[in-house]
């Protein structure tokens, strides 16, 4: 990724949940997220409502993403992350199962790194129609495997996709 292509924000973290005031929980985990002063709100996307992935027998998703700026290093920013979901209560009981709230850092600027805890960017992003959606509301121009966001999201079977609040 070189800088014409970078997003606007340092990082995109995408939000989802399927328990509860599922928009509620995407509006309070992006609180949560910036409320420390040292992550930035720079743009959001609009909420989408999609079908579950992977467990397809459980209720649907609500699914945003968010630009930010920050100081923090991407790890940091992953902890931040984890720490806004196990303060609302996410457990982790089954992999893709229901949750009240995800957070997954998605880029951060122009980094590329793989380890136990971190893959930037997002090893997913490109298959998943549910993160592209709302991804390409804040991030339509930026370039992933040679090809843009839009362009990405122009592959995906959308169907049960759609945004619930408007532009």
């Amino acid at each position: 990724m070189d800088n014409k292509t970078r997003p606007a924000a340092d990082a995109i973290v995408a939000l989802g949940s399927n328990i509860g005031d599922k928009i509620e929980n995407v509006e309070r985990a992006v609180a949560c997220l910036i409320e420390a002063g040292d992550v930035e709100l720079k743009s959001r996307s609009r909420i989408y409502k999609t079908p579950p992935w992977g467990i397809t027998d459980q209720d649907w998703f609500v699914n945003a993403c968010v630009g930010v700026r920050t100081s923090l290093e991407p790890h940091a920013l992953l902890a931040r992350c984890l720490a806004v979901e196990e303060k609302m209560g996410r457990r982790r009981a089954e992999k893709w199962g229901p949750r009240i709230i995800d957070l997954d850092v998605l880029v951060y600027g122009d980094v590329e790194l793989s380890d136990d805890a971190l893959t930037l960017p997002h090893p997913h992003i490109t298959k998943r129609g549910f993160v592209l959606a709302p991804m390409a509301d804040i991030a339509p121009d930026l370039v992933l495997d040679g090809r843009t966001i839009a362009e990405w999201l122009a592959t995906q079977d959308l169907k049960g996709i759609e945004a619930i609040e408007p532009e």
